[in-house]
């Protein structure tokens, strides 16, 4: 199905503090994007049902983090006014679509997924056992892109085979039932750095559990600390003189996400840009302390205005109760919206015409 909107879905699980990870991999564009004008609806999911599906007895996890979630999208710059933000758990619609969903896809194609079988192995599922709920986690994703209309959905680069089969479950129920769902379509940052932010530890996932994250209402001294005490840089970079290596040296790596020539003006004038800087310190004579220090002043830069928005919206927790409950309102009105069109075309929707009741006796009566 065609659509003439331009309409974005995005979302996170709320397992926790939002952190830089997220922010250049999603975050930062998704206000760039709610400030181009370009786009007739934005939606913003917090994707909590999915949350459960691996942290089922832990359900007050999932609860205490919906708050915080909000909380960072409001300080890095969402507008509610501009945006919808919305629970997932509150729009019984995406369960409806969920379950039609499942009987036009088979758990081999689901097994066949790269990002179920990478996050089935990072969860350790396969050796303690695999939840229903989990393994059906692209067929729940497919339901929420669905349920929008939309059109756009910006992902990583690991959520790719996400989008292609919920590009195969729309062409399914249209082959199947009629032209009804919306064709979405994945974008992933044009940066190749943000698409996936390693670990201050050079992992390749930044994790609660492994301690290597930065989030974004860090303090300073949280900040400085996770710079200097823990990340990666070249073990082969002894000593300043030494010639030192890029590839896979975290710091490096972080500034190619965020620093700018502008910052190199204002808080390391010896260079002019950042290959400059890379160029010194693969040919010696750089020290790992510089780039850090170098690298801490960017983060601060920042960070410091989402702390500081951060700290406003604490201040007023009923105001931020209030715009989840307008989004979540809005949310229902659109996917209810669409589980009625979806109904319809699946000819399920036995109580909304009563042309019905004519077929039932027309059918009876053929049967005597």
């Amino acid at each position: 199905m065609e659509s003439s909107k331009k309409i974005i879905l995005t979302g996170d699980r709320p397992t926790g503090r939002l952190h830089l990870g997220h922010y250049v991999g999603s975050l930062k564009r998704r206000v760039e994007l709610q400030n181009s004008g370009e786009f007739d609806d934005i939606n913003i999911l917090i994707a909590d049902d999915q949350a459960l599906t691996d942290n089922a007895d832990n359900p007050g996890k999932i609860r205490d983090n919906i708050i915080n979630v909000v909380l960072d999208y409001l300080s890095v710059g969402l507008d509610p006014d501009k945006v919808t933000i919305c629970v997932q758990s509150a729009l019984p619609a995406l369960h409806s679509l969920t379950f039609y969903y499942m009987n036009l896809v088979t758990t081999a194609r689901v097994s066949r997924n790269p990002t179920v079988k990478s996050e089935i192995q990072m969860r350790g599922f396969a050796d303690e056992g695999l939840p229903v709920g989990f393994f059906c986690y692209p067929i729940s994703q497919a339901a929420d892109i669905t349920a929008f209309d939309a059109t756009i959905v910006p992902v990583g680069e690991d959520q790719l085979p996400m989008i292609e089969q919920t590009r195969e479950i729309v062409e399914k129920f249209n082959k199947t039932y009629g032209d009804t769902l919306v064709l979405p379509k994945a974008v992933i940052p044009e940066n190749e750095f943000q698409r996936r932010l390693p670990g201050v530890d050079g992992k390749a996932k930044m994790s609660k559990s492994l301690g290597n994250c930065i989030y974004l209402s860090d303090t300073p001294g949280t900040v400085k600390k996770q710079v200097n005490g823990k990340m990666f840089t070249d073990p082969l970079h002894l000593k300043i003189e030494d010639p030192g290596h890029i590839e896979g040296n975290v710091v490096f790596t972080y500034l190619d996400a965020l620093c700018t020539d502008e910052h190199f003006k204002e808080y390391l004038p010896d260079y002019n840009n950042l290959d400059e800087m890379k160029e010194h310190y693969k040919r010696g004579g750089l020290g790992d302390g510089v780039c850090k220090k170098f690298l801490i002043s960017v983060l601060e830069e920042e960070l410091a205005p989402i702390r500081e928005k951060r700290a406003k919206w604490e201040a007023n927790i009923g105001d931020v109760y209030d715009i989840l409950s307008d989004g979540i309102n809005r949310a229902r009105k659109k996917t209810d919206a669409v589980l009625a069109r979806v109904q319809k075309s699946m000819r399920i929707d036995y109580f909304e015409d009563r042309s019905i009741v004519k077929e039932w006796e027309e059918m009876l009566r053929s049967a005597q």
